[in-house]
Formats: C-alpha cells, sequence, structure tokens
C-alpha cells in the first residue's frame, strides 16, 4: 500500500479548482492507499498576518475537506501546526539545499511579480512544503501543473540527504492528472484565490452565480463556432461525463450556442453537484467540537509518524549525542 500525502492552505474559500485539482482526487486515494492529508497553515502565513482571519479559514477548510468526504477513519487527517515536528525538520533539511534551488522557483517569482511582499516565508515556501512531504514518508504526492516544481525540488532535497547521511527519506512521485492539473478561473488564468478568480464551493449562492455569469468569453458571433479551449468549456467539462462532454463539443461548435445560457446552465449544474456536500457541510459547522475532536486523533496519528522519521534523521545527522 502506497503513502499518498497532500495539502491545501487555509488561505480562503475553498473552489472547484480546489476540488477538481486535488481535493477530489486525494478522497478516491483513501479507498485503496495509506492517504496523509493536511491543512497547511503554516505556509498561509505568507499571505495572512491577520490571526482570526488565519483561525477562521483554518476551521473553514477543515470543515469543507470532511464535507467534501474525506473520512478521518480511513485517512491521517490534521492541522499542519499541530505538528511542529515539520518546522524542526525544515531546518535540518535547509542545511542541505542549496541556495540556488530555492532561487530557481518560478512560484515565488510569480508571487512577486504580482505583487506579493517579499519575505523568507514566501521564498522558503518550497522547503517548508518539501518538510510535509518528507517528513511523513510519503510516496506518492498528487500536484497541479503549478507545483511540480516544488515536488521535484523536494525530490532533490530528499536525494541530497541521502547521499550525504545514507538511505534515510523515502523519495516522492509525483501524480498528476493531465485533465484536472490546471483549472482557469473565470479570467482564464489559473484558478486562484490570490487571483480572485474564483468559483466557490460553498458560500452564498448569489456570489457563485455571479461568479460564473463573469467567465471571460470572446466575441465570437452566434452564428459560428466556439473556442473549445476557452475558460468556459473547460470549467462545464469538469462536470460531465466522457458521453456528455462529447455533446458538449457538438454544442460548441455548431452555430446558434449562446454564452449566457451555457453559463445558467454551468450554474445550474454547479449547485446540483454541490448540493450534498453543502447540506454536509451545513451539519458540521454546528457540530464543532466532534470536528475538532477527528482533528486531534488525526494530529496524534501523525506526530506518530512524524516523530518516527525525525528520530531516525536526528541520529543519521549526529543531533542525538547521547549513546544508546
Amino acid at each position: 500500500m502506497k503513502r499518498v500525502l497532500s495539502g491545501i492552505q487555509p488561505s480562503g474559500s475553498l473552489h472547484i479548482g480546489n476540488y477538481f485539482g486535488m481535493m477530489n482526487r486525494m478522497i478516491k486515494y483513501q479507498e485503496e492507499n495509506e492517504l496523509f492529508t493536511c491543512i497547511v497553515n503554516y505556509h498561509a502565513l505568507t499571505t495572512i498576518n491577520n490571526p482570526e482571519v488565519l483561525r477562521n479559514n483554518t476551521v473553514n477548510a477543515a470543515l469543507d475537506f470532511l464535507a467534501l468526504g474525506l473520512d478521518p477513519k480511513k485517512s491521517t487527517f490534521w492541522i499542519q501546526a499541530d505538528v511542529p515536528q515539520v518546522t524542526e525538520f525544515t531546518w535540518i533539511i535547509s542545511n542541505v539545499t542549496n541556495v540556488g534551488l530555492i532561487e530557481r522557483s518560478t512560484s515565488y517569482k510569480d508571487k512577486i511579480s504580482k505583487g506579493f511582499m517579499p519575505n523568507m516565508g514566501l521564498f522558503n515556501y518550497p522547503l517548508l512544503m518539501a518538510s510535509d512531504i518528507l517528513c511523513f514518508e510519503s510516496d506518492i504526492v498528487p500536484v497541479g501543473k503549478d507545483q511540480k516544481q516544488h515536488l521535484e525540488i523536494a525530490r532533490d532535497i530528499a536525494i541530497k540527504f541521502n547521499n550525504i547521511y545514507g538511505d534515510i527519506l523515502v523519495v516522492p512521485e509525483e501524480d498528476i492528472d493531465k485533465d484536472t492539473q490546471l483549472v482557469p478561473g473565470i479570467d482564464g488564468q489559473k484558478m486562484s484565490k490570490s487571483y480572485n478568480n474564483i468559483i466557490p464551493i460553498f458560500g452564498d449562492e448569489t456570489f457563485i452565480k455571479k461568479q460564473i455569469m463573469s467567465i471571460v468569453t470572446d466575441s465570437t458571433p452566434v452564428d459560428q463556432p466556439k473556442d473549445l479551449n476557452s475558460p468556459l468549456y473547460r470549467l462545464f467539462a469538469l462536470f460531465l461525463s466522457d458521453k456528455d462532454k462529447i455533446l458538449l463539443q457538438n454544442k460548441f461548435l455548431s452555430p446558434g450556442l449562446q454564452y449566457g445560457k451555457v453559463k445558467s446552465d454551468l450554474f445550474d449544474i454547479v449547485m446540483e453537484y454541490f448540493r450534498p456536500f453543502r447540506d454536509r457541510r451545513e451539519y458540521l459547522s454546528k457540530n464543532l467540537d466532534d470536528v475538532v475532536s477527528q482533528l486531534i486523533i488525526g494530529s496524534e496519528k501523525a506526530t506518530s509518524v512524524a516523530d518516527t522519521i525525525i528520530d531516525k534523521v536526528r541520529t543519521a545527522t549526529g543531533l542525538n549525542y547521547h549513546l544508546r
């Protein structure tokens, strides 16, 4: 059985890009693999400096995951900061990580170019992500196209560490779903809270409809075929079977398709698809004590694994100085 690990930042409302890009896949993994999933609130500190916002986002992200079908009995589900061993591990692996490796991170450069405040947390983001992965001996890490480089960095660090100290760390393998590796936002860029181009899963229906009706389309006349690479088509196709995708393709390629009608249909499909999850989330939000109890159990399970690898790493590096 393979150990699969992934995490998500509590940096705002979860959206359908999160769901199709990672969350849905993780929930499927729990049936046949050893699934580890965490809410990475240490990472969120790179962009959130309001403690109340971070607390609320963390709880909401946990509610979202559980509502969408993550089962704490079939997986290990925890809040990153509840297992602080990951920060010790980050420091240890930082000493075998070349500065140039982190400097080449395109994610950091992209964030800075979009106005994010440069700080060491943002710069060292790939190092902390590597720690999340390596500290729990992950075999497989599902990632999107934008996170592929970060996983490669984690692999490089693990290989370098093992070359120095022996075969200690598991070198993880990536798992990229080509169909969902880059879910478009309403503006055609990657869907991201940072870009304010999301379609939320939960929350106000009026806002969700407003976002869907704001999906960017071109000025192709009604009597002309439409672009199958448009964000509207790509978002709609996420909810369809292979058979229904062919029907949608035919509509886009035939004269007479009206973007407004397609957007309205997409809204109906989105609300119908997520309605059971929205109902489940409402129930969970009224039973927060149970949610917190599940997270505590998850952190205890994660801590047990992290303690084991930290002990091996401390011994390998000489940090465990006492005789055994």
